[in-house]
């Protein structure tokens, strides 16, 4: 990520009204994404491949006053030289990090206090943005906006995973529309031949750099079913004896299944015979 930041990626930003207007629809979305929370809920972190809540707030607020204010403000200072640390990510160029998986261990500053942080750096961000930037630094904001919109897909990611160590299975939201049974299309397979193939963006839309460069690469034979499978269909797989079968599973899996214990997939548990799925709803039947 420090190599995009410093070298860039395929993209042709708006440096205008629009680019401000974007900045602060994806801002406030993050906001309203960590509303439901508690002060509780957005400081723990459930296993180290998580971050808190309060954590995606403040290190998306702190890529744009590292890389976009400190580079754009002349006399820049910054809201507070320990957040350097405290929400950097792995972006070496700019320092030593705080460990991944301590996180969790983050009780300050509260939640109000990276709360404020972020209203801080948004401000100072809408003036220079009202201004007008060059094509460098709105090239750099907008892949702020891209990156901050990956942290709203973890921060729920990471909450469902919370709520689901939970035995409570507390519920993110509970305006979900009820679930009901549907029947799948029958699914039929689609057989493509060998061949060279054309991988990786085109165009002038925004990407990542990991996204580049376009490239051709020889595929051997393939066929892919018309739509994924169904829980109905796990389940009958599970109902085979998927979890104690090897010949179902790569060595690698195989060794999973047995050290970890599985007996279905995660968030699905049985309760008086029926099996029931975590969601950001709470328990749902599956």
């Amino acid at each position: 990520m420090v190599a995009v930041v410093r070298s860039g990626f395929s993209a042709v930003p708006d440096a205008g009204p629009d680019l401000l207007a974007r900045f602060n629809e994806v801002r406030r979305a993050t906001e309203a994404l960590s509303a439901p929370l508690s002060d509780e809920d957005c400081v723990v972190q459930s296993m180290p491949d998580c971050s808190p809540a309060k954590w995606h707030l403040a290190h998306t607020t702190w890529f744009f006053e590292t890389f976009v204010l400190e580079r754009s403000v002349p006399g820049y200072r910054v809201f507070h030289p320990r957040f350097r640390v405290l929400f950097n990510s792995y972006y070496q160029s700019v320092g030593e990090q705080y460990a991944r998986p301590h996180r969790g261990l983050l009780t300050r500053p509260s939640r109000s206090q990276v709360l404020a942080y972020r209203h801080a750096i948004d401000a100072r961000m809408n003036e220079l943005l009202n201004n007008g930037v060059p094509a460098e630094t709105a090239a750099i904001v907008e892949l702020g906006l891209h990156h901050e919109q990956q942290h709203q897909e973890l921060l729920l990611t990471d909450i469902k995973h919370l709520f689901g160590c939970n035995p409570l299975r507390p519920a993110y939201r509970d305006d979900a529309t009820p679930r009901t049974k549907a029947s799948a299309p029958s699914m039929s397979w689609f057989d493509y031949p060998a061949g060279v193939a054309m991988f990786g963006h085109a165009g002038s839309a925004f990407a990542f750099d990991n996204e580049g460069p376009r490239h051709r690469a020889y595929l051997h034979a393939y066929a892919l079913a018309s739509r994924p499978v169904t829980n109905g269909e796990y389940l009958a797989f599970m109902e085979a004896g998927a979890y104690a079968r090897p010949e179902f599973w790569l060595s690698a899996g195989w060794e999973a299944v047995n050290a970890a214990g599985w007996q279905a997939p995660l968030y699905w548990e049985r309760r008086d015979g029926e099996w029931l799925v975590h969601t950001l709803n709470g328990l749902q039947p599956l």
